[in-house]
């Protein structure tokens, strides 16, 4: 707990017994029994009033799972490359008709014809397969 191991805790249980003397041991016994009841009983009193004031959801709450020590890098990594959701012709999900600045597939402004002269279609917003064109300069990134 402290990083004393029982040998050195036996120590100084007998260092304690002889400074103290066996006249005044058993009241700082008492004093430190009652000391750990009241610490107890105010962590008790926390917990309980925390559980009061956030509600029923807190007792919801997967502790365990929010622990750092659970925390691998791996792991999280190879959930988000294992999304259901990735469509491969569509790595930056433009086809759901918003684009990366939510203006839908037509550029407005640096993105709008000379962004799709930049980028090789035919600048009225559409590409040359005939989708509409990317909302962002993909030369850009």
């Amino acid at each position: 707990m402290f990083g004393i191991n029982p040998s050195e805790f036996i120590v100084l249980l007998a260092v304690a017994a002889i400074v103290l003397g066996p006249e005044r041991l058993p009241q700082y016994a008492q004093s430190l029994a009652r000391l750990v009841r009241e610490l107890r009983r105010m962590a008790q009193g926390a917990g309980d009033k925390v559980r009061e004031e956030l509600g029923p959801e807190f007792d919801e709450v997967d502790w365990r799972k929010l622990d750092p020590r659970q925390y691998d890098p791996r792991r999280i990594v190879r959930e988000a490359l294992s999304d259901a959701d990735f469509d491969p012709a569509d790595p930056l999900g433009l086809r759901n008709g918003q684009g990366a600045n939510g203006s839908g597939s037509q550029g407005s402004g640096a993105n709008g014809a000379n962004g799709a002269a930049r980028n090789g279609s035919n600048g009225a917003g559409a590409a040359p397969d005939g989708e509409p064109a990317p909302a962002f300069d993909p030369d850009a990134t």
